[in-house]
């Protein structure tokens, strides 16, 4: 009979693997390039802030440890640009799109212009990295999509139409990239969280307050946390380990699903 330490699960080995992060400068972004640089890989930490992503490598370089980590790249890119993002995901074997944006309006209220650049940012984006990612996956017949959704890729709220429809639309893309890569080796998964402690769910307070007409003081108990059965925010960290786990061989088999960290918001 095997000891109990021979039947845990080794640690995530990400060495020579190479792993592309959007929104790496802050919050989940941020985490999730920490994590994967501790497990060896190389990021190519995608941002449009050239001055986050600096201190992010400096940060990566300084927490590293004593066994090696991988390194961290800075790539400063507008992914609004989507031919050039589809170029900077070649060669990538984990792919971790994150980066997104978010306004709180009615829809009547919602400016055209910022609803395409949301639907441009979340899921056009995302798809043409998957695009450029995998013939490189396939070739190698092993690849990691990890796709940082969200429970508005579940549930849909009030104000949030482009943000909701992104993350839905994203849910979709997962899964059927989830379909075409399963014979190549790839996994396509979505992360679930639900409000995480991030620049955007702060600057969410304010706009929360006025399209609600509550206090701004009353926003994260009464509108943000009221479906959650735990109530605190999620921290960065924690959606990060979920996103390792993704990356780890335990998770072979998991794809086309949707990993929830909503505290209990979607046992409703």
């Amino acid at each position: 009979m095997s000891s109990p330490s021979t039947r845990l699960a080794p640690a995530l080995d990400l060495h020579g693997r190479t792993a592309l992060v959007t929104g790496a400068a802050g919050g989940i972004g941020r985490a999730c390039t920490l994590r994967l640089a501790a497990a060896g890989a190389r990021v190519r930490a995608v941002d449009r802030d050239e001055t986050g992503l600096t201190e992010l490598v400096d940060l990566a370089g300084r927490t590293a440890g004593p066994a090696g980590g991988g390194a961290v790249e800075p790539y400063v890119l507008d992914l609004t640009d989507l031919d050039a993002a589809e170029r900077a995901a070649a060669g990538t074997d984990v792919l971790v799109n994150n980066a997104g944006l978010q306004l709180v309006r009615p829809i009547e209220e919602f400016p055209p212009d910022v609803f395409h650049t949301v639907l441009t940012v979340m899921l056009e984006a995302p798809f043409r990295l998957i695009r450029g990612a995998l013939p490189h996956m396939y070739r190698q017949g092993w690849g990691r999509i990890v796709n940082v959704s969200s429970v508005h890729g579940l549930r849909a709220s009030a104000y949030k139409s482009a943000y909701v429809a992104a993350k839905h639309g994203l849910e979709g893309l997962s899964k059927t990239a989830a379909l075409e890569g399963a014979p190549h080796g790839v996994t396509s998964n979505c992360v679930n969280p639900g409000y995480v402690r991030t620049p955007l769910v702060e600057k969410q307070l304010a706009d929360q307050a006025r399209a609600h007409g509550i206090p701004e003081e009353r926003v994260l108990s009464e509108v943000l946390l009221t479906d959650s059965a735990v109530k605190r925010l999620v921290e960065p960290e924690e959606v990060a380990e979920a996103v390792a786990y993704l990356c780890a061989p335990q998770a072979s088999f998991v794809t086309g699903t949707s990993l929830v960290l909503d505290g209990g918001w979607t046992a409703h």
